[in-house]
């Protein structure tokens, strides 16, 4: 049989080509909600980086803190930045305005 044509040979290509081609992201983030607080977690890919985007985030007015804190489970980091929203804050619209500034950040920072 041709090795080509097996399912496991065209398994195993298919995820190296995206590993290959699939860039790693700056970040991601989650929304995590409990019962007393509203978080949103930020998992970097260079953890060097979490004091500075802590620094950037505070100037948005609906965050009441922002912690820097060990990621535990099955994240692919070891730290994460939790993000803690003030009571009135909107969590939805927060994660994604924090994602925008995010993302100008980190393209700001790849120009210059």
């Amino acid at each position: 049989m041709n090795k080509s044509l097996t399912l496991e040979y065209c398994v195993c290509n298919s995820l190296m080509f995206n590993l290959i081609l699939t860039p790693m992201l700056p970040f991601r983030s989650e929304i995590r909600n409990s019962p007393n607080q509203q978080a949103i977690k930020i998992f970097l890919s260079d953890e060097s980086l979490d004091s500075r985007i802590k620094k950037h985030l505070e100037h948005f007015n609906e965050i009441e803190t922002i912690e820097i804190t060990e990621s535990i489970g099955q994240n692919r980091v070891s730290e994460n930045i939790t993000v803690v929203l003030k009571d009135h804050a909107d969590i939805t619209k927060m994660k994604s305005s924090i994602d925008s500034s995010l993302w100008w950040y980190f393209e700001k920072d790849h120009v210059d």
